[in-house]
């Protein structure tokens, strides 16, 4: 079984962080979420993963590389425009060959990984095999309706009154079959090949397609918001490690990382959270699911519940939550400043004055 990640996309409702970074390489947990996706398709052991790429390609190769460090081979295939996922599969076809693959779409979170997923749909070999889960709204999602042992009755993309409420999740599991039913489909009325069309071909045509639903956590990170609900599932498996320097003034309270050549100078940091390499927090409060990544700077700060992104600096700035800070980014309180939230993009500088 090969691999079929998907990382291109223009990631428009996470601007202004996209303007600067591919959305894949945004961090939960201080781990890029594309390196997320990597790291579950090598646990089912797969070893070689085809990577879709667009704009931003360049961040994607300079992190990843050639795979070997995360036990991956991994190809790259540059897909001329975002044209619809089963247009990434027509991209791919000389590469897939005539294997199985796991279609994983580089944007989401599955916090408790594929196996049991991979090994139903090795054990059976479905002509595709879908992992689904409950959602509140299903008029927002693909939907499936299933029969007896998973059996797929019936797909809605976005129906305006679903048959169930099992949302298509970001995890495919395909044989060689679906390349025919890929070129049966036309584009969509939004102009692009959708991958639940050529799913719905293969079930009209008889071919088995089975689904389960998937019990762990899994968010699509879309949005800011989602970026953050993802960075506190992850963090909740954070197993502390205190590997960096922490003063006796400083107070660690729960399940904290201290990753190495961080220091925390007369600060109180409380758990699950995780201070990055070579980050420096002095005289500051980092509450529960806070990500501060690599060589940040927090001085007479409090936050909590956010992600600082490499390279950022805060001083002097208290009540930050929900906040997330873009790489190389500068905030200043100025006389003692105090914000709920910000979102702040790469390299940017801020200041928020006491009013």
């Amino acid at each position: 079984m090969k691999a079929l990640v998907l990382a291109g996309g223009k990631g428009t409702r996470l601007r202004p962080f996209t303007h600067s970074m591919p959305k894949q390489l945004i961090p939960v947990g201080n781990k890029p979420v594309l390196v997320h996706c990597l790291e579950n398709i090598r646990d089912i052991g797969v070893t070689e993963a085809g990577v879709i790429v667009g704009d931003g390609h360049e961040q994607i190769r300079a992190l990843v590389g050639d795979g070997a460090a995360l036990g991956l081979s991994v190809t790259y295939l540059v897909q001329e425009a975002p044209l619809g996922l089963a247009h990434a599969v027509l991209t791919a076809r000389e590469y897939l060959g005539g294997d199985d693959f796991v279609m994983y779409l580089g944007d989401n979170v599955l916090a408790g990984g594929i196996a049991e997923a991979a090994a139903e749909f090795r054990a059976r070999r479905p002509d595709a095999r879908l992992l689904l889960a409950k959602v509140a709204d299903p008029r927002q999602y693909g939907v499936a309706e299933l029969g007896p042992g998973g059996r797929v009755l019936s797909l809605a993309e976005k129906p305006e009154r679903p048959r169930s409420d099992l949302a298509i999740t970001g995890v495919y599991f395909f044989t060689p079959a679906v390349h025919a039913a890929v070129d049966r489909i036309r584009p969509s009325a939004r102009g692009e090949l959708e991958i639940t069309d050529a799913v719905r071909d293969l079930l009209d045509r008889g071919h088995p397609v089975t689904a389960g639903e998937y019990r762990g956590y899994w968010r699509d990170t879309g949005s800011v918001d989602e970026l953050l609900d993802c960075n506190r599932a992850v963090l909740d498996g954070v197993r502390p490690g205190l590997h960096g320097q922490v003063d006796a003034h400083s107070r660690i309270v729960g399940p904290v990382v201290v990753e190495p050549d961080a220091r925390i100078v007369r600060s109180h940091i409380t758990g699950p959270a995780v201070i990055g390499a070579a980050a420096l927090v002095t005289d500051s409060r980092v509450g529960a699911y806070s990500a501060i990544g690599r060589g940040c700077t927090l001085t007479m700060a409090g936050i909590a519940d956010s992600i600082v992104l490499d390279g950022a600096s805060i001083s002097e700035m208290s009540g930050l939550t929900r906040s997330l800070i873009g790489r190389g980014a500068t905030v200043a309180g100025g006389a003692g400043g105090h914000s709920s939230r910000l979102l702040v993009g790469d390299d940017a500088g801020v200041e928020v004055t006491a009013s």
